[in-house]
């Protein structure tokens, strides 16, 4: 971590042109930097930067002030694609976790595990929808994705390699498929347009015209994606 007055980030440099600065979905705030820049550069953007850094922080708390702590009982809600639905603990069934007749059915069993059994459904869907998805999209792009996987990942909901790897975080599937698309998109779009350009946005654009209602989505309802 780096740390500029009172500002403290992560700083990646690449071949990039463009400094670009987020808050990440963990909170922490992330430079992309381009690697000529020098750290009086860096810093001299983060000053100019500042206000909007302190009021993206700020909004980034009042969302996370929402955040839910699931407890593996009875009557608990959990998401997948954008519906809630409420747990249930069976004495015994085929798999720990089973989504059927609108319930999340864990058994008996896997309780001392349900966080892992979770996951582990997450993923395996993951690994079929999101696929089926990227799949989808890039043949309208004409681009292809190296490989896809579903990961626990630290900061972010996806990110896009410079290999042409495309990584979703397992809380992707607690989303809507309207909002999964859009993260798809985006990450594919990272396959022409590395950075965050008028032209990068003007071919998600194309692909998704309310992308910004559905990033929105993202922001608000994020913090309540999680276990």
């Amino acid at each position: 971590m780096q740390t500029y007055k009172d500002i403290t980030y992560s700083l990646t440099t690449s071949d990039r042109k463009t400094l670009s600065i987020y808050i990440e979905r963990d909170g922490h705030v992330s430079v992309l930097a381009p690697n000529t820049f020098s750290p009086e550069q860096i810093n001299a953007v983060l000053e100019q930067k500042r206000g909007w850094i302190y009021k993206s922080l700020a909004e980034w708390e009042d969302l996370n002030a929402t955040r839910v702590k699931r407890e593996y009982v009875n009557g608990e809600g959990f998401l997948y694609l954008g519906r809630n639905y409420r747990l249930q603990i069976v004495a015994q069934q085929d798999k720990p976790l089973m989504l059927k007749n609108g319930y999340f059915c864990i058994s008996q069993q896997a309780l001392p595990r349900a966080d892992c059994a979770f996951k582990e459904f997450y993923r395996h869907k993951g690994n079929v929808k999101l696929r089926e998805r990227v799949d989808y999209y890039q043949g309208k792009l004409g681009v292809k994705a190296h490989e896809v996987r579903v990961l626990e990942l630290k900061n972010r909901w996806a990110s896009c390699s410079d290999k042409g790897n495309l990584n979703f975080h397992w809380k992707c599937m607690m989303a809507p498929l309207t909002v999964l698309d859009y993260i798809v998109v985006h990450e594919l779009v990272h396959l022409i347009h590395k950075n965050h350009t008028a032209a990068f946005w003007n071919e998600v654009d194309k692909l998704i015209p309310d992308h910004h209602e559905r990033k929105q989505w993202l922001k608000v309802n994020g913090a309540g994606m999680g276990l």
